[in-house]
């Protein structure tokens, strides 16, 4: 068949460790062989990020702006111990928190369901998709330990020099510690705003929980900025799709998900939504079997997988023995990006190839084909585990057939 052709890139970043040998691999087996893949590629490994001084995520942050879509490999965020690994300037900023920050998005996860993985919660027969807020909160946090006699206040000074104090705490009787968060009113907007829009395009409902009753300011502001926007911009939009928004108190809608099906949008502050979506991928089998979609307030999308570079078969792999790492959330960014791409481009074919080649990674493990995590944990009678290569192979077998 002729290649599949392509008027605008995707923005590809390319990534570290195994999932950068997966991220060859499927370009290289699954991708390459049928479409004249046109990508504006940009190196965020580790090595690079370090010889630009990390321009070079910056950048295509703002190509990502430019063309729209992009498609990210999983990267390393350094700690202490890979500061001489990789002879660091400087332990370098996630490169998720430089490109989210950048524009404004809002994280979108979804597990990836196959039969002979049953989640853990036997209701749950619908993928929730978690969206997280990528502002804010503890990870911008101002903190200290304080000493036993201090009295610690939040102060605020307007623009006009007038000074608002509250007290936190008197710490009379003992040492202790305080912490200060703050948030953005636009970025809860966008926040909100990027989670409608997302609903209107799967056509799923909205569940939004903080806990407004204990924080009645910070909190309760989520609250009204989301039920504002909602009535004022997106009502009639919900009505006429046959979708809602419901909004309920964080334990509350815990205890309603766990009784629930799925198939819903949970919209989660920052922490919470870090939390939970870890719960739900793991209730739901396996991070590795998670999709992960960046979206902005003006329809800018980034797709990833949900997990990191997948360190210890890296080393294996280094030492010439054989690996079984999973790829399936890595091959999902990619069509996931390829579908965005031609929708956007008005590619019936790109569209169709993505269709496909979701459906012939999800063949592929119900065949009982598949890699050593999920050999693990089906349920299938008939498996066979296979090394990472075989199994994009296998793949390839059924997605050629359907093309």
């Amino acid at each position: 068949m002729a290649k599949i052709q392509m008027t605008t890139p995707l923005v590809e970043m390319d990534g570290d460790e195994m999932t950068r040998i997966i991220w060859k691999w499927i370009k290289e087996i699954l991708l390459e062989p049928y479409i004249d893949l046109k990508t504006e590629y940009y190196d965020l490994g580790l090595v690079k990020r370090n010889e630009t001084d990390d321009q070079i995520t910056i950048d295509s942050a703002e190509a990502t702006k430019k063309y729209g879509v992009a498609v990210k490999c999983a990267t390393i965020t350094p700690n202490a111990a890979r500061m001489p690994e990789y002879n660091l300037k400087q332990m370098w900023k996630s490169p998720n928190g430089t490109i989210r920050a950048a524009l404004d998005g809002t994280v979108f996860r979804t597990p990836i369901l196959v039969k002979g993985i049953t989640p853990y919660i036997p209701t749950w027969t619908k993928p929730i998709t978690i969206a997280r807020h990528a502002y804010g909160d503890v990870y911008k946090n101002v903190e200290m330990k304080v000493p036993q006699g201090s009295k610690t206040e939040l102060v605020c000074t307007d623009k006009d020099g007038n000074v608002t104090k509250e007290t936190i705490y008197d710490f009379a009787d003992s040492a202790g510690i305080i912490q200060g968060l703050h948030n953005k009113e636009n970025s809860i907007a966008s926040f909100a705003r990027a989670c409608f829009n997302y609903a209107l395009d799967l056509k799923q409902d909205v569940w939004f929980a903080t806990k407004d009753t204990i924080s009645k300011k910070y909190d309760h502001t989520f609250k009204d900025v989301f039920q504002e926007i909602f009535d004022s911009e997106y009502k009639d939009k919900f009505d006429e799709a046959g979708i809602e928004y419901f909004y309920t108190l964080i334990d509350d809608a815990v205890a309603r998900v766990i009784r629930s099906e799925g198939g819903y949008i949970w919209a989660c502050k920052k922490y919470d939504g870090d939390v939970m979506s870890d719960m739900v991928a793991t209730a739901y089998g396996s991070l590795a079997m998670m999709t992960s979609v960046l979206v902005s307030p003006e329809g800018i999308y980034e797709y990833e997988a949900a997990h990191g570079t997948v360190q210890r078969h890296y080393y294996k792999y280094l030492k010439g023995e054989e690996t079984s790492t999973n790829s399936v959330a890595t091959i999902f960014a990619w069509s996931g990006a390829l579908r965005k791409r031609g929708e956007l481009d008005k590619l019936d074919d790109l569209v169709r190839f993505a269709d496909c080649l979701e459906k012939a990674t999800i063949q592929t493990i119900e065949d009982g084909v598949m890699t050593g995590d999920m050999y693990l944990i089906s349920k299938l009678e008939n498996k066979k585990k296979v090394n990472t290569e075989e199994f994009l192979r296998e793949i390839n077998t059924r997605l050629a057939a359907m093309l």
